[in-house]
């Protein structure tokens, strides 16, 4: 077994890890990805030593990794039991795949949060769609990157929807009604927390009414459309980590466990401050992370770093 701890990664994209290699290799701290697509463990064999940092995604399901959901629940808890530092750990995990866990959190935590009704099936659907007054929402339980929101202005057009073959279940099997938030201004923000601690918020322009929205640059729905007023993502300086809803959310992650996360929320014409997706990892766009005081990359590459080199002077010891 190898006397230097290192990170090790366990996700299922490849094509997110550049951003994050680099930053590790900046800090001189040694990475090694763990892919949850195949593999095997054993689970009376000891893990390595080391930090072990779960970006596992709701949106595994859309790029054909459906079950590295369950690849990384076994993977998680059996870091866990041979008592290994994770970083994203099992509890974590709950959080990113259902939608229905983090809002039952955060509202636990007094966090304000949208009106949600979980539907099981598709039985009750129509029927809880009516107790909504008309726009709502419907959208995934298990979702990412936006996938499955859809804005209703009928009860009609959604009980149409629902009987019909456009109909799109959740992986899960549990369909959100949610109440439509009113923006204040067309854009929702997304802050990221490394360590639980405050980086920095962006700015995410809806001006274009889209409703599949997340601040990456697979994101944007149409790159070839008239530039809008705003650009898509924006560093919002003014939000910093004593604005009252992010110490809310600092003490909340503090309470859940969580170390790394991107929190969402909309601010409503009627002066709400409404946080309405968890995510327990980060999104990288490089023109946000060019104009912020920190990089999010960087960050997490500093916040492993300290926690691996902790290890190896215990392990050292």
């Amino acid at each position: 077994m190898s006397s230097s701890p290192q990170v090790y990664v366990i996700h299922e994209n490849p094509e997110w890890w550049a951003p994050f290699a680099a930053a590790f290799a900046a800090e001189g701290i040694a990475a090694e990805q763990w892919l949850l697509t195949d593999g095997s463990i054993d689970l009376s064999s000891e893990p390595p030593q080391g930090v072990f940092w779960s970006r596992l995604s709701a949106s595994a399901h859309t790029r054909d990794h459906a079950e590295s959901k369950e690849y990384g629940r076994a993977v998680l808890r059996w870091l866990e039991s041979w008592g290994r530092t994770v970083i994203g750990g099992s509890a974590v995990l709950e959080f990113e795949v259902s939608k229905v866990a983090q809002h039952a959190a955060l509202r636990a935590a007094g966090v304000d949060v949208p009106r949600t009704v979980a539907v099981f099936g598709t039985d009750d659907l129509k029927h809880r769609a009516r107790e909504f007054p008309v726009p709502f929402i419907s959208k995934h339980n298990q979702g990412g990157k936006g996938l499955g929101v859809r804005r209703w202005d009928t009860h009609d057009e959604f009980d149409a929807w629902a009987d019909g073959p456009a109909f799109e279940a959740s992986p899960d099997g549990i369909t959100l009604i949610q109440e439509f938030l009113f923006a204040r201004e067309p854009f929702v923000t997304r802050a990221e927390y490394v360590g639980g601690e405050f980086v920095y918020a962006v700015r995410v322009d809806t001006s274009a009414g889209s409703f599949e929205l997340c601040p990456a640059d697979a994101c944007v729905v149409d790159p070839g459309a008239a530039t809008p007023a705003f650009p898509p993502f924006a560093l919002r300086t003014e939000i910093t980590a004593e604005h009252p809803l992010v110490v809310q959310h600092r003490e909340f992650l503090r309470g859940a466990g969580i170390r790394i996360a991107g929190i969402e929320f909309v601010e409503t014409i009627d002066g709400r401050l409404v946080t309405y997706d968890l995510n327990t990892n980060t999104n990288y766009n490089p023109d946000v992370e060019a104009a912020a005081p920190a990089s999010g990359p960087g960050e997490i590459a500093r916040f492993l770093g300290g926690l691996v080199r902790s290890e190896a002077g215990v392990f050292a010891g």
